[in-house]
């Protein structure tokens, strides 16, 4: 059971299990510090646990981040959250400065190993690192004693016994660290948790502190430096208070994340954007993803992304905002499959005497830049921001990046080949022959609305007015009548004139004849003339077999089935008196 020597109050869950794991599981002499602060210069930097182990003292910082998290660069993608900066890239910083610290209290423990290490602790967090640049660094709660037991991770040059230097270890820390009292709080907001960063912002998710159980939010708190001279500070504002510019010229719009405050702190030596905490993922997730994982999307679902990303462009450039620094990262799939776009940190929210593309450098992904920027980022246009949302969606439709020639790539087997001609004009290498996010969004509708049916021509024979719609299976050549010849008419033997009779105009008074004369029964007179029934009519209606009639209800005196002129010539024989 490691001793616990001092510390302030853990801040959720997360930290509570793994102060609680050391202290049960961890070897006697092990000593234990939880939720300082370390001052740092004129700053501080918060430590979540700081063990001393008999090897080494290392800094932890504990995430409760679930599920599958892949690192891409210095940034983390967890799913269903927005991506965050490593933790393992600020807690080795933080780590550097704790040895400085040491050093300068007790010249001796120059010796003694800082390590670092970030715990997660959710049941189902798996990180994937290809890179292997963070791993090293990361551990799960079951393996956290373990890997603080690795004498392995202790570099060359520093001893590995800590044993002679523990007193001197403990009274520099009470000399320099101190107890935090409480969650670090911005205004109102007060962090649930610390995501990650690095030493020029730091990323918390946190809620209204006067509204307990609100909505979470997402901090982005930018470091500056107070007493730096004028101009450095001016330039360093301007940047930090580029993303609320640029967020704070478009109107809100459900494709472009929400901007809700900006503030300093007093001393101004932080200041604090509040962004909506979007319930999604990156779209580097869907990238990646293999073909059995939940993140991967039907065609249908990535076309829905890539028109949501091309309608906030649209929304983005038509107030004259240009974001700059557009890929994968900078779009979020939330879960109802809805594509937002952020990181605005460098955008242009339009015309302005100064300019933060001279940091582009430092954070542009290379493969999204068009062409024209590669080597003068300060050459950005809202046509790059096309030519970026044209690689994404290359890479999204058909898993890999596009080549480097517009005109050679291959054709994609599921998207529509429309869908594929305007993602090469949105790469082209000559800006005035892109699109702009507002055309290839009208572009991109237009391929996705479904194509109306073919209209059935109809087949008119010459020496007939009356053209023949084929049948809905279509005619086959082979199949078709010869034009030249008149389908044969069987031949109807003429009818004498019926001649006066008295009273034979009240015979056809009753149901039966008024059926036979033109009523709503059987033959041609079902349905009227053939001739009445307009030109698209194919003849050969007219020589259906009338509707069946109930077998209850038989025709008197005639057979169910008889032929209508069967039927005539009976009535006419009636009528003359010369049949029964």
């Amino acid at each position: 059971m490691a001793q616990i020597v001092g510390g302030g109050s853990p801040v959720n869950d997360a930290e509570r299990r793994v102060i609680a794991h050391l202290r049960d599981n961890a070897p006697d002499d092990w000593l234990l510090l939880h939720n300082i602060e370390v001052p740092r210069g004129d700053d501080t930097f918060e430590v979540d646990v700081i063990i001393l182990t008999g090897h080494s003292l290392c800094v932890i910082d504990v995430k409760g981040t679930r599920g599958r998290i892949e690192v891409a660069g210095t940034r983390w993608f967890p799913l269903r959250r927005e991506a965050f900066g490593s933790p393992v890239t600020k807690l080795r910083g933080n780590g550097r400065a704790l040895k400085g610290l040491l050093t300068q209290e007790r010249r001796e423990l120059d010796r003694v190993y800082v390590d670092s290490l970030v715990v997660l602790t959710g049941a189902d967090a798996e990180l994937v690192d290809p890179a292997g640049r963070d791993s090293r660094h990361v551990t799960d709660l079951a393996g956290l004693i373990g890997t603080l037991s690795d004498v392995s991770r202790v570099r060359r040059g520093h001893t590995t016994d800590t044993a002679p230097y523990g007193t001197a270890i403990i009274e520099a820390l009470n000399g320099s660290v101190r107890r935090s009292t409480a969650p670090p709080r911005f205004g109102s907001w007060e962090v649930e948790e610390q995501l990650g960063g690095d030493n020029r912002v730091t990323e918390y998710r946190a809620i209204n502190a006067t509204v307990p159980g609100s909505e979470t939010v997402l901090l982005r708190v930018y470091r500056a430096d107070p007493l730096a001279e004028e101009e450095p500070r001016a330039a360093e504002r301007r940047l930090i208070t580029n993303a609320y510019q640029a967020l704070t010229r478009i109107p809100p719009h459900p494709c472009v994340v929400r901007a809700r405050d900006f503030f300093a702190i007093d001393d101004e030596s932080r200041f604090v954007l509040v962004l909506d905490d979007v319930h999604g993922q990156a779209l580097h997730l869907h990238l990646t993803a293999p073909p059995s994982s939940p993140s991967t999307l039907s065609t249908s679902a990535r076309l829905d992304v890539v028109e949501d990303m091309l309608l906030g462009l649209a929304h983005v450039h038509a107030n004259n905002v240009i974001h700059r620094a557009l890929s994968p990262a900078c779009v979020l799939v939330t879960e109802e499959g809805r594509a937002m776009l952020t990181g605005f940190d460098y955008a242009k929210p339009g015309p302005r005497a100064h300019t933060v593309a001279n940091e582009l450098p430092n954070i542009l992904d290379t493969h999204y830049a068009a062409p024209e920027c590669q080597a003068m980022p300060e050459r950005m246009t809202a046509a790059s921001d096309v030519y970026a949302a044209g690689v994404i969606a290359f890479q999204l439709l058909t898993g890999k990046l596009p080549p480097i020639t517009p005109d050679a790539e291959p054709a994609s087997g599921e998207a529509p080949v429309e869908v594929m001609d305007l993602l090469r004009r949105m790469r082209d290498h000559a800006t005035g022959k892109r699109p702009g996010a507002a055309e290839a969004l009208a572009e991109l509708r237009r391929a996705r609305r479904p194509r109306p049916p073919e209209p059935v021509m109809p087949i008119v024979s010459p020496r007939s007015t009356s053209p023949q719609v084929p049948s809905p299976e279509g005619l086959r050549p082979q199949d078709s009548p010869p034009q030249d010849r008149v389908p044969e008419v069987p031949e109807v033997p003429e009818v004498p004139e019926v001649p006066e009779v008295p009273g034979a105009a009240g015979v056809a008074t009753s149901d039966r004849d008024r059926t036979d004369s033109g009523g709503t029964d059987g033959g041609v007179v079902n349905g009227g003339r053939p001739e009445d029934r307009g030109p698209g009519h194919h003849p050969r209606e007219a020589r259906l077999p009338a509707p069946a009639r109930h077998e209850e209800e038989p025709d008197e005196g005639l057979p169910a089935q008889e032929p209508l002129l069967d039927r005539l010539r009976t009535r006419f024989r009636r009528i003359i008196g010369k049949q029964p």
